[in-house]
């Protein structure tokens, strides 16, 4: 029988094993088996380190602190799910610190390569030594930092095309879909490849009727953009399936399958500060069974020749395996 004493203590319990949870806190590994045949040379394209902040300090503007995740707990993540190459992601907490995603591109070696963050200030002989170590792009994050302002979007983006036109490197955006509207002419005509990550930024509860969703695959279906069919649980509501991200990611491969890649935005930082939190206050990370992410792949690409292109062949050819 409950009893209020009763209750009250496994509140309490309740209360410890979370904060336990917090203070022990480890990044999410897979609970789900892989349930089809990935091919040799996957490649998961959006993933972040977060160093030891005692040797990689945050940067101090940055809008939510997260919990630790390593190269060590990436490696085991891959192993899980039978993926042998990444592309780690500078994320917004470092500002253009790129030491931490260098850190574990060196820990993970030659089946690593990088997406930094520069900004005007950035050498070219940082560049040149980045390239050097498998950097292969440049990712303007304009949705943590809240940046809605084509006024401030469109310069942002050209900016970057500038700096790595002259490089076999891309240009990376984490957006919304109006902003891809708005940018949808320079990215139609830049000089370098553009990619969208997490599904462009689409909300899954709009399904692909949503406005600026055609802008999207417009530019998808000419080649001029490639998009991440990563972060599932970003576009929609309903987990752990999310199988409203269904009808965007098959709308996506359907407009040109060489264009998009995959990944699963491990180790899942939760970039919003909870309220009465300040952004130097750590936010726990999601948890999130990647296995289960992964396995909806061949629900979107039920064709191995095609879940082949979205993990090896673009992949390969985007970042120069």
């Amino acid at each position: 029988m409950l009893t209020r004493r009763s209750v009250l203590l496994t509140s309490i319990a309740a209360g410890i094993a979370m904060q336990n949870r917090n203070a022990v806190a480890s990044p999410s590994q897979p609970a789900t088996p892989v349930n089809f045949d990935v091919p040799a040379g996957a490649c998961d394209c959006h993933t972040h380190i977060h160093a030891d902040p005692e040797k990689f300090p945050f940067f101090s503007g940055r809008v939510y602190t997260p919990e630790p995740a390593s190269p060590e707990e990436m490696t085991a993540l891959h192993k899980a799910l039978h993926i042998d190459r990444v592309v780690i992601v500078t994320p917004s907490v470092y500002g253009t610190d790129n030491s931490a995603t260098l850190f574990g591109m060196k820990a993970r070696g030659p089946t690593a390569r990088g997406v930094a963050v520069i900004d005007e200030k950035t050498p070219e002989g940082d560049l040149d030594a980045m390239n050097q170590a498998g950097i292969r792009g440049v990712r303007l994050n304009l949705a943590t930092g809240g940046v809605n302002d084509p006024s401030i979007g469109r310069p942002r983006f050209q900016a970057a095309t500038e700096r790595v036109k002259n490089r076999n490197w891309h240009v990376q955006l984490y957006t919304n879909l109006p902003m891809i509207s708005a940018i949808k002419d320079l990215v139609a005509t830049s000089p370098v490849p553009v990619v969208f990550d997490h599904f462009g930024g689409a909300q899954a509860e709009l399904g692909v009727e949503q406005p600026g969703f055609s802008d999207l695959l417009e530019l998808v279906k000419s080649g001029k953009a490639y998009v991440k069919i990563s972060g599932a649980y970003r576009a929609s509501k309903l987990a752990p399936d999310y199988p409203d991200a269904a009808p965007l990611a098959k709308a996506l491969i359907a407009a040109n399958s060489d264009r998009i890649i995959w990944g699963t935005d491990w180790p899942h930082p939760n970039s919003v500060t909870p309220p009465g939190k300040k952004p130097t206050d750590v936010t726990p990370l999601f948890q999130i069974d990647d296995g289960r992410l992964l396995n909806q792949l061949p629900i979107w690409a039920p064709d191995a020749a095609i879940r082949k292109k979205i993990l090896v062949d673009n992949p390969a050819r985007l970042y120069s395996f």
